[in-house]
């Protein structure tokens, strides 16, 4: 339950704040990096959705790893079928009418109409709602296929490579899938080399992003193998593969 919840809680939190685009070098304080492919140019402007993607690349071989295939293939239609509902609710809390001194409740602290501001943040694009959620369950299946291969090779050991490889792949293929249905087929129309050039940025970061995360990976195993003990934790072992 509690790794369960935690993964879900924070797919649907990457979604909501991936609406905002932050700047890497501003936020570290560092001068701007001017990376240039494929004839496109730009900085490194992230989607706030990566500060929580990589713990749910984390739980998911946390999971893969006690629970097996069908654990992780369960919590990730589960998960897609919670972030459709929360963007629903959205949506619906956007339509109803705002209280009329609710509007301008906040004109003094620079929100001159919160209910457009409102509606801004929560209401994303249908076409990034869908690019997100084709990614995020293509990219947990091919996880959880590139995990179990390596694993049937490394037995117990190599936890770090299990980990990172899944990850690798998977997350090359939802870098794209992404970029190419909210941008590509949606209504901006992205160019390919753009399309390409955003997408090898975005997959860089993530692939960093993953192996920072590591010790985290280490550190789940240890604490839930102290809270199962010994005997539990190789019965799960045992069962889920």
């Amino acid at each position: 339950m509690v790794l369960a919840g935690f993964f879900l809680t924070n797919a649907i939190l990457a979604e909501f704040v991936g609406v905002k685009i932050f700047s890497l070098e501003a936020t570290l304080g560092i001068a701007p990096f001017e990376w240039s492919l494929l004839g496109v140019s730009g900085t490194l402007n992230f989607t706030a959705g990566v500060l929580v993607w990589p713990i749910v690349f984390v739980m998911t071989d946390v999971i893969n790893e006690y629970y097996g295939v069908k654990g992780v293939r369960l919590i990730s239609w589960v998960a897609v079928g919670f972030i459709a509902y929360a963007f629903m609710v959205a949506y619906v809390s956007i339509g109803l009418a705002p209280a009329g001194f609710w509007v301008e409740a906040n004109r003094d602290l620079g929100v001159p109409d919160i209910q457009n501001a409102y509606a801004q943040v929560f209401g994303q694009g249908l076409w990034t709602i869908m690019g997100s959620i084709v990614a995020f369950l293509i990219g947990q299946l091919v996880d959880i296929t590139v995990f179990r291969r390596i694993r049937a090779v490394t037995g117990e050991k190599l936890i770090w490579l299990r980990a990172t490889g899944s990850t690798a792949v998977s997350q090359l293929i939802d870098s794209f899938v992404v970029l190419y249905i909210a941008f590509v087929l949606g209504p901006q129309h992205w160019p390919i080399p753009q399309f390409l050039a955003v997408g090898m940025v975005n997959y860089s970061y993530k692939m960093l992003a993953a192996i920072a995360m590591i010790p985290l990976l280490y550190l789940a195993r240890r604490i839930i193998k102290s809270y199962l003990g010994n005997a539990e934790t190789e019965r799960l072992n045992s069962l889920a593969h």
